[in-house]
């Protein structure tokens, strides 16, 4: 019980929150649109379909609200350097950001079917509640048709189409469009999508400010109307006798007036909306800042690494920044891990060539072309960032262990880099006593760009005595044909590994991860072992269960700290 308090139970914690205030919105605005008296009229002429409709509302205002926090990168930034002192596990939370955006989302879903389902019925019984001219004139229902200002039935045409009377309202119209753009929205943040059609998706998530718009302005109509003399016309009384409303025969039943509902979803997006602009307004400003190429490398594999530099630009390790190209994209911004220490006069990322805008950038930059390239001759950037990431962490550890998968390596340049120049530093005091780092590569050509790295790293630990500080293990998945494992055999007793050119052996084959989690534990009892991963979510998945399988159930023990890259 332990192990999965220490790393799933925030998380668990928070949902239970979200989820609990969506039930309980639900419950509350649900009772009270089927118990209040002034609702009464309506619930006879819709029943069921208002308690539903109304309820379901409320937590999509509760939802729209929430979903925009999320994705205030600043507004994260800057609570998790503003919260250094909370625990581990619940500053962790902010590193959820993106998940906790999409299980929203989820949420705003549901809702919607179900407002949108009570809404249809409800139109449906609106029409059918119409009857001005029913040959039976004692009808409750041919009573409130024929309340003329201010109605409590929308539908003023008897035997209309349901369909034509929804889209004559301001709902129906704003629903159908919020309901087109939530489904293009969700349809289009796929994970196919994202990886094969990234700018599809760019575009398409761009549509929430329509779905904003139209969401605001949604229930200004006032199309629910809710009785307010129901002090002096008793609802529940008066239905009994609705030809005598307003005779001298039942003074105590006068005509009941009603009135429109206000609009509420105002209220609940306006401080969320705030910050989003005010979020967009600084990413915008400092997007225009100028940014200066200083170096453009080519790396094996399809990598290209930027080296730039920027007035004023403050940065952490394992930081990540969004990158524009205008000369490609107006308006496409991606996400790129920066591969630089803050330590050093600039920052870096590294691209892969892996789509027509990444290609766009390389070819911009000439990446192919050998000679010299003057600054004036590169493409004009614009950067947005940087925003912070779980690898901000890593010094609040005893036991640092970093798993990479292909490019997913990219932050573990800057930590690694980092760490080294802090604890070379005398007048920096860490707990941090011992790095494992471990990296799956698909191919053998994945090592070039990152291997020069490892070796000056090995070396300079080699010459300070510090060779025991970072354990690395790098293992290669595939890439290798008949002749490379003859090689691979032939070298095996070499002092440098024939493939990387470093001391230690390359791997092959997937690691063990039950027994590389048990050896840690074991060599590390009793201490905070923060685990750093970024890559697929299959090796994810895997890693976070080792993590709370790990864990030592009593606080005396060795715990497990998951922590994962999200843009």
């Amino acid at each position: 019980m332990g192990n999965w308090v220490v790393n799933e139970g925030p998380k668990y914690l928070w949902l239970f929150l979200f989820f609990g205030t969506n039930i309980g919105l639900f419950v509350g605005y649900f009772f009270h649109y089927y118990k209040e008296l002034q609702y009464y009229y309506v619930g006879q002429i819709i029943g069921f379909g208002l308690p539903f409709a109304r309820a379901a509302a409320a937590c999509l205002n509760f939802d729209c609200m929430m979903i925009l926090f999320p994705v205030c990168r600043n507004l994260i930034s800057y609570l998790r350097k503003s919260c250094k002192c909370c625990r581990r596990n619940f500053l962790r939370l902010l590193d959820k950001n993106i998940t906790f955006h999409k299980c929203v989302a989820y949420v705003i879903c549901f809702w919607s079917a179900v407002h949108t389902v009570a809404h249809l019925f409800n139109v449906e019984l609106f029409v059918n509640g119409y009857d001005p001219l029913s040959a039976n004139d004692t009808s409750l229902f041919t009573t409130l048709s024929n309340l003329e200002d201010p109605w409590v039935n929308p539908v003023r045409t008897a035997n209309s189409n349901s369909i034509l009377e929804a889209l004559k309202l301001i709902p129906g119209v704003t629903g159908v469009i919020i309901t087109i753009a939530l489904i293009l929205i969700v349809t289009s943040s796929t994970e196919v999508i994202r990886h094969y059609y990234f700018e599809l998706f760019w575009y398409t998530h761009h549509i929430f400010v329509i779905f904003f718009i139209a969401l605001v302005i949604h229930g200004i109509q006032g199309v629910i109307r809710n009785q307010v003399n129901f002090d002096v016309h008793n609802p529940i009384t008066c239905s009994k006798f609705p030809t005598q409303w307003g005779s001298s025969e039942r003074p105590e039943c006068p005509i009941p007036v009603f009135t429109p509902a206000t609009a509420a979803s105002w209220k609940w997006v306006l401080a969320p909306v705030i910050v989003y602009v005010l979020e967009r307004c600084i990413r915008f400003w400092r997007s225009q800042q100028k940014v200066v190429i200083t170096k453009v490398v080519k790396h094996p594999s399809k990598v290209i690494e930027l080296q730039m530099k920027k007035k004023g630009f403050s940065m952490e390790a394992g930081q990540y920044v969004f990158v524009q190209c205008p000369s490609v994209s107006m308006l496409e911004w991606h996400p790129f891990t920066l591969t630089s220490a803050p330590e050093e006069d600039y920052f870096s990322v590294h691209i892969r060539l892996v789509g027509d805008w990444t290609n766009g950038v390389a070819k911009a930059c000439r990446a192919d072309e050998t000679d010299f390239q003057d600054a004036w001759k590169l493409p004009k950037l614009a950067i947005d960032g940087p925003f912070g990431t779980a690898t901000e962490d890593v010094f609040r550890y005893q036991v640092d262990v970093f798993v990479a998968a292909g490019i997913g390596v990219t932050p573990f340049a800057s930590v690694l880099k980092h760490i080294w120049y802090r604890c070379n530093n005398p007048d920096f005091e860490t707990k941090l006593r011992k790095v494992y780092f471990y990296w799956i590569c698909p191919d053998t050509n994945a090592f070039e760009w990152f291997a020069d790295l490892l070796q000056s790293l090995e070396s300079q630990m080699i010459e300070q005595g510090k060779a025991d500080f970072l354990d690395y293990n790098i293992c290669l998945t595939r890439g290798w044909d008949a002749n490379q494992a003859k090689n691979i055999i032939l070298h095996e007793d070499d002092a440098e590994d024939v493939v990387t050119g470093l001391q230690r052996k390359t791997q092959y084959g997937r690691p063990n991860w039950e027994q590389i989690f048990s050896s840690i534990a074991e060599a590390h009892a009793g201490v905070s072992v923060g685990v750093f991963f970024c890559g697929p979510k299959g090796l994810s998945s895997t890693l976070h269960k080792m993590c709370n399988q790990h864990s030592a159930p009593d606080t005396r023990g060795t715990h497990f700290f998951y922590n994962k890259e999200n843009f």
